[in-house]
C-alpha cells in the first residue's frame, strides 16, 4: 500500500510513466491543465466504450433497476431483522448485516446512475469518486462473505444441531465485526490512488473508468488479485464445500414420505442460492483478474468493457438477496407477513 503511494507520486513528479494503469489507459496531454491538475487522453477502443449505449444507456438501465427494486427490499428486510425478529440467531445476523451492506451500497446509485447518464462524466468530486468505489467493490465482497457465512452455518445446524444458541449467536456477531473491519481495511488502497480523470478530446471527467500510466500497473494488479484470490476465490470454495455436504447429508438422511418432500425442496433451495452466488460473482472476478494479466504481460486489455458488465451484471444480486431471505427463513416471511398485515 505505502509503495503504491510513493512510488506513484514519484512519478507524478517526474511526469512520466511506462507503466500501464488500471482500466483505459490515458495518456497525459503535455501543456494542458485543468482543475485535476492535468488533462488525459485514451485510444480510439477506450473513446467508443465511453461514449458508446453500453456505457451510458444499458448500464444507467440496469443500475435503476437494482436501484428501484433493492433500495426499498434491502430497507424493508433490515427492518424486519432488527425491529421484528425477536430471535437474534447466527442466520438472522448474517442475513442482518447482508442487507446493511446492500443497503449502504444501493443508495449511492443515483451517483452512479448521473454519471453513466451524462456520458461517463463526473460531477461530484474526487472525494465522492473514491467512496463510490469503495463502496462499489467493498459490497461486493462483503456480500460474497456474509453468503459464505450463511452457507457455513446453515451446514453446522444440519451437523450439530444442539449447540447453545447464545454462544452462537455471539459467535455471529464477532465475525460479521471483523468482515466490516476486514472490508473496510481492503478498501483503503482505493482511497489512495486519485480515480478521477480528465479526457480533454472527449471533454469528461471519468471516475474509475480511466486512470493514468503512472498508477503503477503491477501494484493494481497484486491488489486486485488479492482480492479475487481471498475474497472471492476462498470463500467461493468454502461456499460451495458446504452446499455440497449439506446436499449430501440431506440425500443420506432416513425420512418418511413427508420429510422427504421438504429435503427434495431444501436441496432445491441450496442448489438455486449456491448458482445465484456463482453467476452473480464469477465473471466479473474473472475477468478482473484475466484484464489484469492482460495488462501486465501485454500492456493493455480490450477486456475491461466485458468487466464492467460482468461486474454491473453482479449488482443484481443486492436486489435479490432479500427474496433469498424471504425462501430460506421461515421467521423473516412470518415476519413480513405480519408487519404488512
Amino acid at each position: 500500500m505505502a509503495s503504491l503511494c510513493c512510488r506513484s507520486k514519484n512519478q507524478e513528479r517526474n511526469g512520466t510513466s511506462k507503466s500501464k494503469g488500471r482500466s483505459f489507459i490515458g495518456q497525459i496531454v503535455p501543456n494542458t491543465s485543468n482543475a485535476s491538475g492535468g488533462s488525459y487522453e485514451v485510444d480510439d477502443f477506450a473513446a467508443k466504450a465511453l461514449t458508446g449505449k453500453l456505457t451510458t444507456v444499458f448500464l444507467p438501465m440496469v443500475f435503476i433497476i437494482v436501484f428501484v427494486i433493492g433500495l426499498p427490499s434491502n430497507a424493508m428486510a433490515l427492518w424486519v431483522f432488527f425491529f421484528r425478529t425477536k430471535k437474534k440467531h447466527p442466520a438472522v445476523i448474517y442475513m442482518a448485516n447482508l442487507a446493511l451492506a446492500d443497503l449502504l451500497f444501493v443508495v449511492w446509485f443515483p451517483l452512479k446512475i448521473s454519471y453513466h447518464v451524462n456520458g461517463n462524466n463526473w460531477l461530484f468530486g474526487e472525494g465522492l469518486c473514491k467512496v463510490l468505489v469503495a463502496f462499489f467493490y467493498g459490497n461486493m465482497y462483503c456480500s460474497i462473505l456474509f453468503m459464505t457465512c450463511l452457507s457455513v452455518q446453515r451446514y453446522w445446524v444440519i451437523v450439530n444441531p444442539i449447540v447453545h444458541s447464545r454462544k452462537k449467536s455471539e459467535i455471529a456477531l464477532g465475525i460479521s465485526l471483523a468482515i466490516w473491519i476486514l472490508i473496510l481495511l481492503g478498501t483503503i488502497p482505493l482511497y489512495l490512488v486519485n480515480q478521477t480523470t480528465y479526457i480533454s478530446h472527449l471533454n469528461i471527467t471519468t471516475c474509475h473508468d480511466v486512470l493514468p500510466e503512472n498508477v503503477l500497473a503491477h501494484d493494481l494488479f497484486s491488489y486486485f488479485l488479492s482480492l479475487a484470490i481471498g475474497l472471492f476465490l476462498f470463500p467461493a470454495l468454502l461456499t460451495a464445500v458446504a452446499y455440497i455436504l449439506m446436499i449430501k447429508t440431506l440425500n443420506a438422511s432416513i425420512s418418511d414420505i413427508n420429510t422427504g418432500k421438504k429435503r427434495k425442496r431444501a436441496i432445491k433451495l441450496i442448489i438455486t442460492v449456491l448458482s445465484m452466488y456463482l453467476i452473480c460473482f464469477t465473471p466479473s472476478n474473472v475477468l478482473l483478474v484475466v484484464h489484469y494479466l492482460l495488462l501486465k504481460t501485454h500492456g493493455q486489455s480490450y477486456l475491461y468493457v466485458s468487466y464492467i458488465t460482468a461486474l454491473c451484471l453482479s449488482t443484481l444480486n443486492s436486489c435479490i438477496d432479500p427474496f433469498i431471505y424471504y425462501y430460506i427463513s421461515k421467521d423473516f416471511r412470518d415476519n413480513l407477513k405480519n408487519a404488512l398485515l
